[in-house]
């Protein structure tokens, strides 16, 4: 699976771009997945994990009315999270993760596995992406940061 992040390093080297990550459900395990890669350093700048709704408004300056109105695990959320790395760090590009991994925690509308990601790149329009996992907690986690991987090498 980490073949996946180091694909993504080469990219953006190529692109001369540097990485952000702001993460909620996966609690740094797309960091993980990226500093897992020798000469990650290179293109991976800094990474936030805002497990809590604070961490989310003081990290990253996430609206308290959009947690309010939306929740955490919402697209406007994600959409906050990336705009917010990306402006909290030296980087070009944010990646954001924010969803339901389980046990517990899903509603009808919401159901475990949800995830919502966003992708902030400086000039550029925020893009956001939403799935709905299968699987436990870590199956759930595992393929959200497969996911916001894929989304971002095809968008770089």
């Amino acid at each position: 699976m980490h073949a996946l992040a180091a694909q993504l390093g080469q990219t953006l080297l190529k692109a001369n771009k540097k990485l952000v990550t702001v993460e909620s459900c996966t609690g740094g395990g797309l960091g993980f997945w990226i500093t897992s890669v020798a000469g990650s350093s290179r293109w991976f700048e800094r990474g936030f994990i805002t497990y809590s709704n604070e961490a989310k408004i003081e990290l990253v300056h996430v609206k308290a009315s959009t947690l309010n109105e939306h929740g955490a695990v919402s697209e406007a959320t994600a959409r906050e999270m990336a705009e917010g790395g990306l402006k909290n760090s030296q980087s070009d590009v944010c990646l954001s993760i924010t969803g339901i991994a389980g046990p517990d925690g899903g509603t009808p509308t919401k159901p475990i596995g949800t995830v919502w990601m966003g992708l902030a790149e400086k000039n550029k329009t925020t893009l956001t992406f939403h799935a709905v996992f299968k699987g436990d907690r870590q199956a759930v986690r595992d393929a959200a940061i497969h996911a916001a991987l894929s989304h971002l090498l095809n968008t770089v």
